[in-house]
């Protein structure tokens, strides 16, 4: 007889973009992602960072300074546009992202011109400022539908 236990598709790449945020050496706010082609595979990871090349040790990691450029905000690479950048494939058309919080609205931009067509997200803090109402509106506008995570209340432990 073969597993029930076993996870499903959803748990998989939500899991899968959990562990990608735990890449990410932000103090605050660890964001993964996780693009899946229509055929349950997965095309490519993000997580939020700086980008190659940039010393994640001589650039700020902070939330608030005297100006913006002591921020972290003008520098950081949200872990939806890596995933999208990393992609090394053909197209992305009609994949669905997994991502731990809900996409601002310049990931919105970038989701809806690689031609994801859907985004499951698991945290939505950040609803009520004016990023994500746009972002919400824009995909509403492109036709990129957006779902939130159904939390199974499984635990996925893993020793490494």
């Amino acid at each position: 007889m073969k597993r029930e236990d076993y996870i499903s598709w959803d748990e998989y790449f939500m899991g899968i973009a959990f562990l990608s945020a735990m890449r990410s050496k932000d103090p605050n706010t660890q964001v993964g992602a996780c693009i899946v082609s229509q055929q349950n595979k997965i095309l490519s990871m993000g997580y939020n960072g700086f980008p190659i090349g940039v010393s994640d040790d001589d650039f700020p990691w902070e939330r608030a300074g005297d100006s913006e450029l002591e921020t972290k905000y003008p520098f950081v690479v949200h872990g939806e546009m890596n995933a999208i950048l990393n992609f090394r494939g053909g197209s992305l058309e009609g994949a669905k992202l997994y991502v731990t919080h809900f996409p601002c609205c310049e990931c919105a931009k970038a989701i809806i011109q690689a031609g994801i067509s859907k985004v499951i997200y698991c945290i939505d803090k950040y609803a009520d400022t004016a990023s994500v109402i746009a972002s919400k509106r824009m995909m509403r506008a492109a036709h990129v539908s957006y779902e939130a995570y159904r939390i199974t209340g499984k635990t996925l432990t893993i020793n490494v």
